[in-house]
């Protein structure tokens, strides 16, 4: 408790840091808004769930300093990041597809089955684990909220509420955007909205591998 009081300062700045990191518009909330909106709240709420093993992934890899190894050997990096960037490209690619298919009257997503709903969550879980954004900000996060030194204590303190941030926020991104309200939008604005989605995977993609060139 005392060295929880003592280091104060930093733990706050560390979930600060986080929660600015996982509340920003990037390619999991991007996949988030557009899964909950075209295929439901389940749908929705899987590939949340498959982000938030991504950065669960991640922030143990933090944790026993894997990620800041990482961050010294650029080559992993940039291969990191253009298969990212290449994966985002996909998924703009299949957005564009949904934009291009004519809206039928009543048109509902597809009906989830087991496959689906394991190819969902592993959609979820490649977009965080190739996603060089997430290494970063878990690296800093141990940088910033630990001391050299620190216990177990306080990497459970600090890895632990993170987490419990993501996937609170994760999960809350995807009941927000699947309620009726969400899926009338979607409905009466389908394809201009697969158009945009497509657009900002495509747009975050060739960020992602421009950055790497």
């Amino acid at each position: 408790m005392s060295e929880l009081m003592q280091n104060l300062p930093q733990v706050a700045a560390a979930y600060m840091l986080y929660l600015v990191a996982v509340i920003s518009p990037g390619p999991a909330i991007i996949a988030i808004i557009s899964t909950s909106l075209s295929q439901g709240r389940q749908r929705g709420l899987t590939i949340a769930l498959g982000i938030f093993a991504g950065s669960f992934t991640w922030a143990m890899a933090a944790a026993l300093g894997m990620a800041a190894l990482l961050t010294r050997y650029g080559q992993v990096l940039e291969i990191l990041k253009i298969v990212g960037g290449l994966y985002l490209i996909y998924l703009a690619y299949k957005a564009c597809r949904g934009a291009l298919r004519p809206t039928v009257q009543g048109d509902l997503p597809a009906v989830e089955g087991k496959e689906s709903f394991r190819r969902t969550f592993l959609t979820g879980y490649a977009i965080h684990l190739t996603n060089p954004k997430a290494v970063f900000a878990w690296v800093a996060i141990i940088s910033l909220g630990l001391p050299a030194g620190a216990s177990a204590s306080a990497v459970a303190l600090i890895v632990g509420g993170c987490l419990v941030t993501g996937f609170t926020v994760f999960m809350g991104y995807a009941l927000l955007f699947s309620t009726k309200r969400a899926a009338r939008l979607y409905q009466s604005a389908r394809r201009p909205l697969d158009a945009l989605m497509a657009v900002m995977f495509g747009a975050a993609g060739v960020k992602m591998i421009s950055s790497a060139l």
